[in-house]
């Protein structure tokens, strides 16, 4: 195992993200230049989006699961069924939430979003109802190709759902009068579908080929030593999602909320751009590890990834790049350039800490020990949750701003200083955990 082997099988998966990056700033965009741009991106930011990933959260790590357990038929089929019925029972949660009154107690009374964003929320969140299913089918399928290494098809998918989304965009924003929700909503939508029929179509040779004549190997596959490896897996992303919600609630309640909502979905577009380089190594540890000289290639590159994307987010936050980026491509006014510029400073460890999980992570779920990675998110939904609160009850009574060391903050800023220090924590934590596990590999390689 060398370095060149880790890139091979990294890029694409990395090009796949960063693609798949690329929809938010997007998004925003275009949307900022129609009308109520301000309240169209509170809603799809504060709203429609959290709750969308939210009610997606147990669906995410599928992707790991596929890679790690979907070696022969009998366990991709089980998996499969599996699949099924957990996208299928999501989306009717989030059929509930988009069209029953529950979407006012959640938006209104658990959220505390403005009144006048609440109304396009509604409509946003409808648009959104196959996200669910579309994004499970779409990552199960994606491991099977990652454990078979051929990233390209996962890249080709990206690029394909890209394509849907943009040419949506343009033609619902070119060519009628559709308010900046459903041009947004319907663009996200029909790109993560169109994605998961190519994705599926391009896996099915892969399963004739080599799933299919695969024989079983291993203990077999039962529905509760599945449920044992996956059900941490699942409340990871959840518990980690959850945040999004309360931090959108929470920036409601702090100064500037309108534009503190309104940078949201910029901000958290172009960091999850470079934390997206990061978390895409996560499914090339799991796929790696445990052959010959691995454990010293993957720990090396994860700590280079970690560092070149810490000082790419840094150079874009110190120079007139994020001018360039906010008020020439995004088209945001002037006060809100500001906001986010301030708000990439703060998230700059973002993408470095997202590496380091990813190498982390990996190394437990390659050796099935998942209760280390739920400990790990726990932390972090703690910390964040302890931090945001504070935030809220030092807000100013009269409706000014944060004022810390003479610099003048808004909620977005509290609200990021809070994600990356708990952030951190989570870090520190999956190292600590994963160290007997990574002497294990390194342990095996040397005896074999």
């Amino acid at each position: 195992m060398n370095m060149s082997r880790v890139l091979r099988l990294w890029w694409p998966l990395a090009t796949s993200w960063l693609l798949m990056a690329v929809e938010l700033p997007l998004l925003a965009a275009v949307v900022g230049r129609l009308p109520d741009e301000r309240i169209h991106l509170a809603a799809y930011g504060s709203i429609v989006f959290p709750v969308s990933l939210v009610i997606e959260g147990p669906v995410i790590m599928l992707l790991a699961a596929s890679t790690a357990l979907c070696s022969h038929w009998d366990a991709y089929r089980k998996v499969f069924r599996f699949m099924m019925a957990l996208c299928g029972g999501l989306t009717l949660v989030h059929a509930a939430v988009a069209f029953t009154p529950l979407f006012d107690w959640v938006a209104r009374d658990i959220m505390g979003a403005p009144e006048e964003v609440l109304e396009p929320a509604r409509l946003g969140l409808a648009i959104m109802t196959p996200w669910t299913w579309a994004i499970g089918y779409r990552r199960f399928q994606q491991g099977i190709l990652i454990r078979n290494e051929q990233g390209r098809a996962v890249t080709m998918g990206t690029l394909t759902r890209l394509a849907a989304n943009s040419t949506t965009l343009l033609l619902l924003a070119g060519f009628t009068d559709a308010p900046g929700i459903v041009v947004g909503s319907s663009a996200i939508a029909v790109g993560v579908c169109t994605e998961a029929l190519y994705i599926g179509w391009r896996v099915r040779p892969v399963i004739e080929q080599r799933v299919r004549p695969a024989p079983a190997s291993g203990e077999p596959l039962h529905l509760r030593s599945f449920l044992a490896f996956y059900l941490p897996l699942a409340l990871t992303p959840l518990i980690t999602l959850l945040i999004q919600p309360i931090g959108a609630a929470s920036m409601a309640r702090m100064p500037a909320s309108l534009t503190s909502l309104a940078a949201w979905p910029a901000v958290h577009g172009l960091v999850f751009i470079t934390r997206s380089l990061g978390m895409a190594y996560n499914e090339v540890v799991v796929t790696l590890l445990g052959q010959p000289g691995a454990v010293a290639a993957l720990r090396r590159f994860g700590r280079l990834l970690g560092a070149a994307t810490v000082l790419a987010l840094a150079l874009l936050a110190a120079t007139p790049l994020s001018e360039l980026w906010f008020g020439r491509i995004s088209d945001l006014d002037d006060e809100l350039v500001a906001a986010c510029r301030l708000a990439i400073g703060l998230a700059v460890l973002m993408p470095g800490y997202a590496a380091l999980q990813s190498w982390f992570q990996g190394s437990l779920v390659k050796a099935r020990s998942t209760r280390p990675v739920t400990e790990a998110v726990l932390l972090y939904f703690a910390l964040s949750a302890v931090l945001l609160q504070v935030g809220v009850a030092r807000a100013p009574a009269d409706g000014g701003r944060f004022v810390i060391g003479g610099v003048a903050l808004s909620g977005i800023h509290w609200a990021l200083s809070s994600f990356v220090i708990a952030g951190v924590c989570q870090t520190a934590w999956l190292w600590w955990r994963s160290r007997p596990v990574l002497r294990r590999f390194a342990e095996d390689e040397v005896s074999s």
